[in-house]
């Protein structure tokens, strides 16, 4: 289970929290959701986008097999089945509106990165949630030490917000950049609270993790809003 440190883990608020970026955002929403149902809190999990379909009973057809999920103590994921992929889209509206009053914390991965640790968003990326009052920005640290090209999705677009080239090896100072531009991961969060999970923390010196949460707080992010995560946690 992780050991979250965000300041509304334990609120006892109704969130509605968009889940961006690149590396691990899938694992971190799925976290996030078993810790909030092994607490009691009626969980939905949902994409705007794409997610895989999950293969341990979670997805819920209908408002019926939500329910008898949240009865049972677990978190329910809903979503349109794409036939194609074998992955979900968003769900339907009127399912979404008649559980969204109900739930207690809604989970949403509202971007997608095929995989790579960190990404620039495209035009008409990400797709928040309009009700959503959190955006949770994710990073991978495998990013670096590789190219833009090779580590990161959409490089083209990253190099451009950078001002470099997709050959550019990725270094702290560059991915702290991409999570906090607003045309990077900050795109579009507005008002909503603004925080962010750096993957595979366990990758970096104690010296590395300092030196890239010192980027983030340096230029103006709340270092309690900032998850140094390794993996396993």
């Amino acid at each position: 289970m992780p050991v979250c440190p965000f300041d509304f883990v334990n609120d006892g608020k109704k969130h509605t929290i968009c889940l961006v970026g690149g590396g691990g955002k899938t694992t971190v929403m799925y976290e996030l959701a078993a810790m909030w149902a092994a607490c009691g809190r009626k969980v939905l999990v949902l994409t705007s986008t794409h997610i895989l379909r999950p293969v341990d009973g979670s997805f819920a057809a209908d408002a019926a097999a939500v329910q008898d999920l949240w009865q049972q103590g677990r978190y329910a994921v809903v979503g349109t089945p794409e036939l194609s992929t074998g992955k979900l889209t968003a769900p339907p509206q009127f399912l979404y509106e008649a559980m969204q009053p109900q739930a207690d914390v809604i989970l949403c991965e509202a971007d997608g990165s095929k995989h790579h640790p960190c990404k620039a968003p495209a035009a008409h990326e990400p797709v928040l949630l309009p009700d959503s009052d959190i955006v949770l920005a994710v990073a991978g640290m495998d990013a670096l030490g590789h190219s833009l090209a090779q580590a990161c999705q959409r490089p083209q677009l990253a190099a451009e917000l950078l001002g470099c080239s997709t050959d550019t090896i990725i270094d702290a100072q560059m991915l702290a950049a991409l999570l906090l531009s607003a045309q990077g991961a900050r795109k579009n969060v507005g008002t909503r609270a603004y925080y962010i999970v750096l993957n595979k923390c366990d990758l970096l010196s104690a010296t590395q993790q300092e030196e890239m949460r010192w980027l983030l707080v340096s230029a103006g992010m709340d270092e309690r809003r900032t998850w140094l995560r390794e993996r396993g946690e």
